[in-house]
C-alpha cells in the first residue's frame, strides 16, 4: 500500500509533461522539498496527452510513449512513484507497465470499461470526480473499482460546476467522501479553474490555490494534487491556475502546519 495516513500524500507536477528539462526541475525541486518536510510523501505527475482540451488548436502534449519515457526518467533519476492518466482502455497495459498510479479524468469516471481496465493492471487507481457528479455518487464509481479488484484507490475531489464557466468546492465533499474508508485528495489547482473561459481555452485563478488547499486539509483531506511549473506563463497547458515552482516550497511548508494542526 504506497497511501500512509502518517503523512501528507502530495501530487505534484506539470500539467503536460512538456521535456524533459520542466520534468527534471519539477523533480529535482520536490526532492530538496522532501529532504526539508519529511511528512511529505510525493507523487510525480504529468500527462501524456491533453485529450479534452477546449478547442483542436489546444496543445495535446508528448503523446503516450515520450510521456512514459520522461515518466520512466523521472522513477528512476529521482526515485518518486509516479502518475499519469488514461483517457482509452487501450492505453492503459502500456502505462500501467510504467507508473505506480492510473489516473482516471474527472470528465471519465463514470466510464466502466475504463475503470475496470484500470483496476485489473493491480496498480493504485486514482479516480478523480466529475465535475457533474456530488460526492455521494462517489461510491458507485469507486465501487466499480472494488468490483474491479482494484489493489489501492484514491479518490480526488477537483470541484463541482456552479453555473457557466465557473467551478465550487463544497467543503462537506470530504467528509462525505470519506465515508467509504478510501484515501480523499483535493485537487487544488484544477478547482481553481474557469473552463473555457479564456476564449477557446480554460483560464483559471491561481491565487485561491492556498485558502482552498488548506481549507480542504482543515476539512480533513488525505492529500493534495498540485500542478506546478518552473515558468507557468509559457506552460502548454493550465498556465494560469498552476503554481510557480518557486512558490511550491512555502505553499507545502503552510499546508503541512495545517495538516498537523488537524491531526493533532
Amino acid at each position: 500500500m504506497l497511501f500512509n495516513p502518517k503523512k501528507l500524500l502530495v501530487i505534484a507536477g506539470p500539467c503536460s509533461l512538456e521535456n524533459e528539462r520542466v520534468c527534471r526541475a519539477v523533480a529535482g525541486a520536490l526532492v530538496k522539498i522532501g529532504r526539508r518536510h519529511r511528512e511529505l510523501q510525493f507523487v510525480f505527475k504529468g500527462s501524456f496527452d491533453k485529450a479534452n482540451r477546449t478547442s483542436l488548436a489546444g496543445a495535446r502534449g508528448t503523446g503516450l510513449e515520450a510521456g512514459l519515457k520522461l515518466l520512466a526518467m523521472v522513477k528512476r533519476d529521482f526515485g518518486f512513484p509516479v502518475l499519469t492518466d488514461v483517457h482509452e482502455s487501450v492505453q492503459v497495459p502500456a502505462v500501467a507497465a510504467v507508473c505506480d498510479v492510473v489516473q482516471i479524468p474527472a470528465f471519465l469516471s463514470r466510464q466502466t470499461d475504463l475503470l475496470l481496465a484500470a483496476a485489473a493492471t493491480g496498480r493504485i487507481v486514482n479516480v478523480k470526480k466529475g465535475q457533474f457528479l456530488s460526492p455521494q455518487e462517489m461510491v458507485h464509481v469507486t465501487g466499480k473499482l472494488r468490483q474491479g479488484k482494484a489493489r489501492e484507490i484514491w479518490q480526488t475531489e477537483r470541484g463541482t460546476t456552479f453555473g457557466y464557466q465557473n467551478l465550487v468546492v463544497d467543503m462537506r465533499s470530504f467528509a462525505i467522501m470519506k465515508r467509504s474508508g478510501l484515501p480523499t485528495i483535493f485537487d487544488a489547482t484544477h478547482a481553481v479553474q474557469l473552463p473555457g473561459a479564456g476564449g477557446g481555452k480554460s483560464t483559471g485563478e491561481r491565487e485561491f490555490v492556498p485558502p482552498l488547499a488548506k481549507a480542504a486539509l482543515a476539512a480533513g483531506a488525505d492529500g493534495l494534487f498540485i500542478e506546478t511549473h518552473p515558468n507557468p506563463a509559457k506552460a502548454i497547458s493550465d498556465g494560469p491556475n498552476m503554481i510557480p515552482l518557486a512558490e511550491l516550497p512555502a505553499l507545502l511548508a503552510s499546508c503541512l502546519a495545517v495538516w498537523k494542526t488537524v491531526r493533532g
